[in-house]
């Protein structure tokens, strides 16, 4: 083990060695976010987390019960819907729900099952038009707010009313651009779920501002926390994404647990990892540096490859997008800044890193998942708002990087990633110790999920 293990100090208090990525981000000298400099961690547990919570149809069916049924989640961007009779599908488990947009513009959300013999409206996962939700086998149909309208040989139906048959509706909010589900009437509203989200994605984070110009749809052969915990933390980079190092600070980057539902890491790009023994020069980082890689850069003396960096970026793509960067700092132009809301949606606010993804369960399988990857840009000013993309769908053994038109400095990380997933998911099975071992700094974000998810189902048994 490394001599830097902090072993006199109390469990959680131990950092890596030299400047944080708090310490790297001030120093750029830049004006920045409150939110962005913010630290917010306390050491929990150094308990083993069971693998059986993995692997164990009878947890994930506890999970599905008390978790999905409970918490938020965002189902599509509004611009998916956005006239009348515009509808999208939602699966989670058993359930299926299905958003429509009224006449009056409100969306709605309803059980995506005929209240006859209970046919679904609209096949999953998909989108398109519905001037009425008409069930395709018996022909009963409910207008877009939900009230039954026409049912066939009503004279043999004297037991059903519009009162007693009205579809029953899923509770919809609206942040950040997307549309959000919660099953429970019950719960807390969704800006209060959200926590410091809405207080830190204000202003040049907003992503209502910002708009969906690529979606990648992937199946993963292992449990859905698995696959959210590989992009979690950055203590994997060592090994997995080792290219990386000379441009990657890995071991010093921040890891915060805001409340409840948010977590965060920061991870500075375009400085070096802590893990390198010669430092490399500012001119051997910048040149390493996947964003500009080949963009010929030299760094003068005296500036950093992080400055040169994000200001060539600033003005390359300011012009691209016809938006104006100039108000972002070296940090929000270049590092990845991950924001998970519980139970499965990781927000980046930043530029060079901009997505939004989730995964989730397919079916009532706890061995198979599937990986919603989004790609936003700002919205120049006074452009309307594209239509998004249909998704780009690959099977568990397509790569990421064959996408055409794919962030190449990016997708390269993920078929990196997904690459353990099925050796890890074998080894969940296979190993003799039943638990993995956890950092406590490094990986509390895996941690604080695992114990919320403990939380609700004690809430929700």
């Amino acid at each position: 083990m490394d001599s830097d293990t902090g072993a006199a100090m109390k469990p959680g208090e131990a950092r890596c060695p030299g400047p944080s990525a708090r310490d790297v981000i001030l120093a750029d000298g830049c004006v920045v976010p409150d939110a962005l400099v913010t630290q917010s961690y306390t050491f929990r547990t150094d308990a083993d987390m069971p693998y059986d919570h993995y692997t164990s149809q009878e947890f994930f069916n506890r999970e599905m019960k008390s978790v999905w049924g409970h918490t938020w989640q965002w189902v599509c961007r509004e611009e998916h819907m956005p006239e009348s009779g515009d509808y999208v599908t939602y699966d989670i488990g058993p359930w299926s729900v299905i958003l429509v947009r009224g006449e009056d513009g409100t969306v709605r959300g309803f059980q995506n099952a005929c209240m006859h013999r209970a046919t679904q409206f609209r096949p999953s996962e998909t989108m398109g038009f519905a001037p009425q939700l008409r069930c395709p086998y018996h022909g009963w149909t409910w207008d877009l707010d939900g009230e039954l309208k026409e049912v066939p040989c009503a004279w043999d139906f004297p037991h059903v009313t519009p009162d007693t048959h009205r579809l029953p509706q899923v509770r919809v909010e609206k942040w950040g651009g997307f549309l959000w589900i919660n099953l429970d009437d019950k719960a807390p509203p969704l800006i209060e779920y959200l926590g410091v989200m809405p207080q830190h994605f204000t202003d040049a984070w907003d992503t209502g501002k910002r708009y969906v110009y690529m979606h990648v749809r992937k199946e993963l052969p292992t449990n859905w926390k698995a696959a959210m915990e590989a992009f979690l933390e950055a203590y994997h980079v060592l090994e997995t994404h080792n290219q990386n190092l000379p441009a990657s600070g890995d071991a010093n980057a921040q890891y915060d647990v805001f409340g409840d539902h948010i977590t965060r890491f920061v991870q500075n790009i375009g400085y070096p990892s802590p893990h390198l023994v010669k430092k490399p020069s500012e001119q051997e980082i910048i040149g390493r540096l996947r964003a500009v890689a080949d963009a010929g850069l030299t760094v003068p003396e005296g500036r950093s490859a992080r400055s040169v960096a994000a200001e060539y970026l600033r003005q390359k793509l300011s012009a691209e997008w016809d938006f104006d960067l100039s108000g972002y700092s070296d940090a929000e132009i270049l590092d990845s800044i991950n924001y998970n809301v519980f139970p499965n949606a990781n927000f980046f606010p930043g530029i060079t890193h901009p997505m939004v993804y989730r995964f989730r369960p397919i079916g009532m399988e706890p061995g198979r998942c599937v990986f919603d990857l989004l790609f936003m840009r700002p919205l120049a000013p006074g452009a309307d708002m594209p239509e998004p993309p249909e998704p780009i769908k690959l099977g568990e053994d397509d790569l990421v990087a064959d996408v055409p038109g794919i962030l190449r400095s990016l997708a390269h990380l993920f078929d990196q990633d997904v690459s353990n997933l099925r050796l890890q998911y074998r080894g969940f099975q296979a190993s003799q110790k039943r638990g993995q071992t956890l950092g406590n700094y490094q990986e509390i974000r895996i941690r604080h999920l695992h114990e919320m998810i403990l939380t609700y189902m004690a809430k929700y048994p």
